[in-house]
């Protein structure tokens, strides 16, 4: 043990210096460590929670990367067929990456009840349908069941039962459109299965999940004809150069759309969070350093009379400087564990219980969602404790400045 720590570890024990001038900034200091690390865990654990919440949502409803006609507006009520006879279905084989693909169809219709209506998409799937993301979702019955028949098992939204009235096992009326306008339109019943709630109001009140066959058969389709694709990928950051490759893989007369691409306002707005990550990041790490460099300047005076004994002794100032920044690497140690087990304990409760709620219309979920990985709670600690004991070098320079006869005889 070198006697730099040794001296140190004992200015720590000892009981004067728990009640000299110095402990209550002392406390401070460690007090704003600990607020530091709270508030950076909660943007970071909130931040990338909600962008992985609203990416996960936005890919359940239109997978990774959709595959499509050249030939399609921008409307999905318009849809123009696409066979099913490709290179790359029921198994994209050609693409590394590529963990599944699935065959839809849109239809607009509208809801009729006896005092309401909406107007939505039915989303036709079928038995390659990967319910993955939707069992998450599942909130009251369970998920259709679709075969080569007709089924009119439907999941729709809790925003759209609220608003319609439905529970499972309600029967209702679905109004399609036909092409010639002049006759009545097609009218189909359905039964509610399920309901589901994703907290993206934005899709949840535009989708019911049905049958493919139903689809099909509106839009007087063969059954080898379908709206388009639907593929997913098993790295998202791998999501552009997947794309790329798909792309590349799909027939001229065919176009394919990341998700990011065809929601492409919401994923500009994602960047922000991870904007504000870091700047909350650099604001708390000053604040907690400022408050250390205080706390340490605070214990050099404090101590005048010693550091000069010791350099009377022979310590050179590198020494005495070691010394103290052994003292105040013990606070800011005590600052980040207190800081780790609260701010950590406080992410745990939100993601067992959801206290804390958000507006849906706004932030594209319910429940403020929490992302925990030991990686980048480690990666934190390693950079707070670095980057402050960094900036106390500066303040601890002042150990240089003491001359040894002046401070000894310092009253």
């Amino acid at each position: 043990m070198n006697y730099e720590f040794f001296i140190a570890k004992r200015i720590i024990g000892n009981k004067s210096y728990k009640s000299s001038v110095s402990a209550p900034i002392i406390k401070i200091g460690i007090a704003a460590i600990a607020i530091s690390i709270v508030v950076m865990l909660i943007a970071i654990a909130t931040g990338i929670g909600l962008e992985h919440k609203i990416r996960d949502k936005a890919v359940a409803f239109n997978g990774h990367i959709t595959i499509s006609n050249f030939d399609s507006n921008e409307s999905e009520a318009a849809q123009v067929p696409v066979s099913k006879n490709q290179d790359f279905y029921p198994k994209f084989e050609s693409v590394d990456g590529v963990s599944h693909i699935q065959a839809v169809a849109n239809k607009f219709g509208i809801i009729r009840t006896n005092s309401d209506f909406e107007g939505l998409f039915l989303k036709g799937v079928g038995t390659d349908y990967d319910w993955r993301y939707f069992k998450d979702f599942l909130i009251d019955g369970r998920l259709p069941e679709y075969s080569q028949k007709y089924s009119n098992e439907v999941l729709i939204s809790k925003y759209l039962a609220d608003r319609l009235g439905f529970v499972v096992g309600d029967r209702f009326q679905m109004y399609f459109m036909k092409s010639d306008s002049s006759k009545p339109p097609s009218i189909m019943k359905y039964a509610v299965v399920g309901i589901f709630n994703s907290g993206f109001e934005e899709l949840d009140k535009t989708y019911i999940i049905g049958d493919i066959n139903h689809v099909q058969r509106l839009n007087k389709w063969s059954k080898d004809q379908v709206g388009g694709f639907e593929v997913f990928i098993t790295n998202y950051n791998d999501l552009e150069r997947l794309g790329d490759r798909v792309y590349a893989q799909t027939p001229s007369t065919l176009n394919s759309m990341t998700v990011k691409q065809k929601y492409a306002t919401i994923f500009e707005w994602i960047p922000i969070f991870t904007t504000n990550i870091y700047g909350i990041i650099g604001i708390m790490i000053l604040v907690g350093a400022i408050n250390m460099i205080t706390a340490l300047l605070v214990l050099i005076l404090e101590r005048t009379q010693m550091i000069g004994i010791l350099k009377a002794l022979g310590s050179s100032n590198w020494s005495i400087r070691k010394l103290f920044l052994y003292n105040a690497s013990y606070l800011i140690a005590s600052g980040l564990f207190w800081g780790n087990l609260i701010g950590i304990g406080l992410l745990l409760i939100q993601k067992q219980f959801q206290l804390i709620t958000l507006d849906p219309s706004v932030y594209y979920v319910t429940v403020a969602p929490v992302y925990l990985d030991w990686s980048y709670v480690v990666l934190l600690n390693v950079m707070t404790f670095a980057l402050c004991l960094l900036m106390l070098l500066i303040p601890s320079f002042l150990i240089s400045k003491i001359v040894p006869v002046k401070a000894i005889q310092f009253e």
